[in-house]
């Protein structure tokens, strides 16, 4: 965060690139011994940090930067998004939604907390173990991400508001999307999607064309939860790379078919139908067993 301002202005992206990659090896053999909790974390900050630097690099490569460097480092240290564009504004009037953002922000985490305590439940009742677990383990992901990503996202790009920052909801009631593309695109973990778009598929879409930029920027997206969710457990690998590949192909597919007048997800039930189904049935592949044992479950205390 503090040497990346440097990087920055002088458009450094392939030193980026390295200093991302050394950083991930760096924090990845400081924190091998520890608890694999502390490993995903540590490894998902750095992360984000270092692809920071790259996406605001390549943000601002054809363009003067107007970012100061008191900015940058409030961006880097306070939000998740991917854009740091917005806190140029940073100290001026408070936007409007602030507010708003805070008051649901605070009901999802009350929502998500009441669905650890069902699952504290759940397990309280001691029915067969494998039982236990195909019932317990969905509660405490949509519990989790209820508090994290509706939750405390939703809280921190209110706060931001209120110092004149236009930062916005990272994750846009997904359950409404009408397609693949549109929840990858629009409406889930905006951060990952500007991320991408930024540092992987504007960059090789005149290169090698968009559906093959397409594809490489959905395997990179498997590869960084690979370093969150497989690297910390030593187990699961390639499964969440896989997820992400089948979820690409699909996005692909949807294109084709809209190009070539396929009209199928026109129909709002079968669009919904469709985006949940390959949504929801291979997520096994991205929370992975390991994962869900030695992460999942002790971040709700089980």
């Amino acid at each position: 965060m503090l040497a990346g301002y440097a990087f920055i202005r002088r458009r450094l992206i392939f030193a980026a690139w390295v200093l991302l990659a050394a950083s991930i090896v760096a924090v990845y053999l400081t924190f091998v011994n520890y608890h694999p909790i502390l490993q995903m974390l540590a490894i998902i900050a750095t992360t984000f940090n270092g692809m920071k630097v790259i996406a605001v690099a390549e943000g601002y490569k054809n363009k003067p930067l107007t970012l100061t460097y008191k900015q940058w480092l409030t961006y880097a240290i306070g939000w998740v998004g991917m854009r740091a564009q917005p806190f140029e504004t940073l100290g001026k009037p408070a936007l409007p939604g602030g507010r708003d953002m805070v008051v649901f922000g605070i009901s999802r985490i009350v929502f998500g907390g009441l669905l650890l305590l069902a699952a504290h439940g759940i397990v309280a009742l001691r029915l067969a173990a494998s039982l236990t677990y195909v019932l317990v383990t969905p509660v405490l992901l949509v519990g989790l991400s209820l508090i994290l990503h509706f939750g405390f996202l939703s809280i921190s790009a209110g706060m931001w508001r209120f110092s004149g920052v236009n930062t916005y909801y990272l994750f846009r009631q997904p359950a409404k999307a009408l397609s693949l593309t549109e929840l990858w695109s629009k409406r889930w973990n905006i951060a990952f999607s500007e991320m991408t778009s930024v540092a992987i598929f504007r960059p090789l879409r005149k290169r090698v064309g968009t559906p093959v930029a397409l594809m490489i920027s959905f395997i990179f997206s498997g590869f960084l939860h690979e370093l969150a969710l497989s690297l910390p457990v030593n187990a699961g690998y390639g499964l969440p790379t896989l997820y992400f590949a089948i979820q690409g192909a699909l996005v692909i597919a949807e294109r084709s078919m809209q190009s070539r007048g396929i009209t199928l997800l026109q129909n709002k039930l079968v669009a919904r139908v469709w985006v949940f189904f390959w949504l929801i049935v291979p997520m096994p592949l991205l929370f992975h067993e390991q994962f869900i044992k030695q992460v999942v479950w002790p971040l709700a205390g089980l």
